[in-house]
């Protein structure tokens, strides 16, 4: 499954919202040495109730807006 992810860096507190495109998370780490992109998925991990390894960023590594894969057959 693939879904659209926009990230905001730096939040206060750490939430999950849904919009009609997809997710907006909110992260308290910074975008700094890929500090957000690993919270992102532990955090996707959890609200998908699935391992980390089956959580990828297809696209937007730099990016807040991000593509994000969830494999569940692993």
């Amino acid at each position: 499954m693939r879904l659209k992810v926009r990230v905001v860096p730096r939040a206060k507190k750490q939430r999950i919202e849904k919009e009609e495109d997809g997710l907006k998370v909110y992260l308290t780490e910074p975008a700094a040495e890929q500090r957000a992109n690993k919270k992102l998925i532990e955090i996707l991990a959890d609200y998908f109730d699935t391992k980390k390894y089956n959580i990828t960023i297809v696209k937007g590594q730099k990016q807040r807006d991000k593509i994000i894969e969830v494999n569940e057959s692993r």
